[in-house]
């Protein structure tokens, strides 16, 4: 991912002046690497290992998405819709 890209999504989603790590800020950064290596994976089909370290960031995203619905209801359904996440 391109600096860029990156800190256009977290200028987006971040809560703060200085926030970098909140959980909101977090599911955007996996889910832009998500869909970038989905695309990847449609081009390259037989690449495996691409494909498990896909699957580890859709757990991480998982689990993020968990504790945010946990922490703050409102929050999470909000970031579901703006990232078009089902």
């Amino acid at each position: 991912m391109e600096k860029s890209v990156k800190k256009e999504i977290i200028e987006k989603y971040r809560l703060s002046e200085s926030d970098t790590g909140s959980p909101q800020v977090q599911i955007a950064l996996l889910t832009e690497r998500i869909n970038h290596l989905t695309e990847h994976l449609k081009k390259n089909h037989k690449d495996n290992h691409s494909r498990r370290g896909l699957l580890q960031l859709v757990g991480q995203r998982k689990g993020l998405l968990k504790y945010l619905e946990e922490k703050d209801i409102n929050a999470y359904r909000e970031l579901k819709k703006s990232l078009g996440i089902r």
